[in-house]
């Protein structure tokens, strides 16, 4: 324990610096902007930055503290968009637009905001002390999660989908089907055939997750709006001065812990991210209320769970790399390259062979929190205000940036016709009453699970009895089934206790 508030204490030497100070500022300011443009997210942030941050020759310590400041701004600023325009800045904004973008359809647009940045800092924050005095223990424990484990934990993921959104199930399931069929578009890693591409040679690599994202969302979202225009129907949103109380976050604040807890105990899992931990974050605080039926709509606890979990993960995935040399997440992977161009090696020996790295940037993290928080909550009016913009100029702008964000990720025409293509589709399915979130999830989850699948059957030379034989596989199976049948057992308790409560007609 000593050792831990000494490190912290020259962590916070580096990270007062004045010259690193202002690099974690700029830098978690500039990742919110950066997570704000649809599609961006934390990792091309980080990506594109990089060269900067090297080429300027700064030192290893100021440089990774610039761009950890960029990720967990961004993870802020996802959140933005997500509320706002209802389409995610990256995958562990999907759940965000569940509830947040119908609080601010309600008017509550400056109490979302502001909710989800008190639910962040709180995350982030909390993240960052577990991995201070508990992230070498835990990322041990991590690291033994064989792939049959990660087979389990998809599929309790999977089964959290039944109950996750919507009013009906049966179109949740088949929602996450359609993102699975999306993720299994491409060449097979294993067999090199090509699958559901249709001769069509941009599309042997697969269908990236920004062109799904900002096609089901942005595009479908874009497609709505000129309907309604053009039927006269648009509705102008109430913009009021709304804004987070203290009532409302004694109203979440068992909401906001569990879901930092579930965010970062998955986001320590290499390879999760926080699409998984918000996800679950929010199948488990909708399965424990005892109200659930305004989530969806609007419920404070909808819009906190995730948010929370989004960033209490992107602390979590810190702790592998830092502590063994593990990226958690693609953005943490993009970090450990960072390190790596500075001939820095990440492991169990940089906190006593470059503390000044590892410690430093520990404690610009917990600065980088309080000043995301400081950041955002004045801003909140402003980005409410988005909103009165007029429809005549707010679609068009959704659209320059959807395929701005697009191509400047991926550089390929084709993609632009393709995220044309999934809003129609995304717009199809909403006319369907369909939920676009499953689709996203599944999209995102199926890749995780078809590759350790693949592994864990590699593994074993073909033999399935592998995926049953942990304990850690046997009691994530055990809480899939029991998501499954603990809401259709209740459900069935509470109609019969209705009917015998209900007066009997005469005979």
């Amino acid at each position: 324990m000593d050792a831990v508030f000494s490190g912290l204490a020259s962590g916070f030497e580096v990270a007062l610096d004045p010259f690193n100070l202002f690099l974690v500022l700029g830098g978690c300011f500039v990742g919110t902007l950066i997570g704000a443009l649809p599609g961006i997210g934390p990792i091309n942030g980080v990506a594109i930055l990089l060269p900067i941050a090297y080429g300027l020759g700064f030192k290893p310590e100021s440089a990774i503290i610039l761009l950890a400041g960029i990720y967990y701004g961004a993870e802020y600023g996802g959140r933005i968009s997500s509320i706002l325009l209802n389409v995610p800045g990256d995958a562990g904004a999907v759940m965000t637009t569940l509830d947040g973008n119908p609080m601010a359809r309600n008017g509550e647009a400056g109490k979302a905001l502001s909710l989800s940045a008190v639910a962040s800092f709180v995350g982030g924050t909390f993240s960052v002390i577990l991995m201070s005095f508990f992230g070498p223990a835990l990322a041990s424990y991590a690291i033994h999660f064989s792939p049959s484990d990660y087979v389990a934990l998809m599929v309790f993921a999977f089964a959290s989908l039944a109950s996750l959104v919507g009013s009906n199930p049966v179109k949740t399931l088949l929602a996450a089907l359609i993102g699975l069929m999306l993720a299994s578009i491409g060449i097979d890693a294993n067999t090199g055939v090509a699958r559901y591409t249709f001769g069509i040679p941009d599309i042997l690599a697969g269908i990236d997750f920004l062109v799904v994202v900002i096609g089901l969302f942005g595009m479908a979202e874009l497609i709505h709006l000129v309907e309604q225009q053009a039927a006269g129907t648009l509705k102008t949103l109430k913009i009021d001065k709304s804004f987070v109380t203290l009532k409302d976050l004694a109203f979440v604040k068992w909401t906001i812990l569990r879901g930092s807890l579930i965010g970062f105990f998955i986001g320590i899992l290499p390879g999760t991210g926080a699409s998984v931990a918000s996800a679950v974050a929010y199948g488990t605080e909708k399965r424990s209320a005892r109200d659930s039926s305004k989530f969806g709509q609007g419920d404070m606890r909808g819009l906190a769970a995730p948010e929370a979990a989004n960033n209490a993960s992107a602390g979590g995935a810190m702790v592998p790399m830092l502590t063994l040399g593990i990226p958690g997440s693609g953005t943490t992977a993009i970090l450990l390259g960072a390190l790596l161009l500075f001939n820095v090696t990440p492991g169990p020996l940089m906190f006593q062979q470059r503390p000044e790295i590892a410690w430093g940037l520990i404690a610009s993290m917990y600065i980088g929190n309080v000043a995301l928080l400081i950041i955002n909550l004045p801003l909140v009016g402003l980005f409410a205000r988005m909103l009165t913009i007029p429809q005549q100029f707010l679609t068009p702008l959704i659209a320059v940036l959807a395929f701005i964000g697009v191509y400047s990720v991926v550089s390929n025409p084709h993609d632009l016709y393709m995220i044309t293509a999934l809003g129609v589709f995304g717009w199809f399915l909403r006319k369907l009453d369909f939920s676009l979130a499953p689709v996203i999830l599944g999209f995102v989850l199926g890749g995780l699970f078809e590759d350790n699948l693949r592994r864990a059957l590699s593994i074993s030379g073909g033999d399935w009895t592998i995926l049953v034989t942990s304990w850690n596989s046997v009691a994530l199976y055990v809480l899939a089934l029991l998501v499954v049948a603990v809401p259709v057992v209740v459900g069935r308790r509470r109609r019969a206790r209705a009917e015998d409560a209900s007066p009997k007609a005469p005979a």
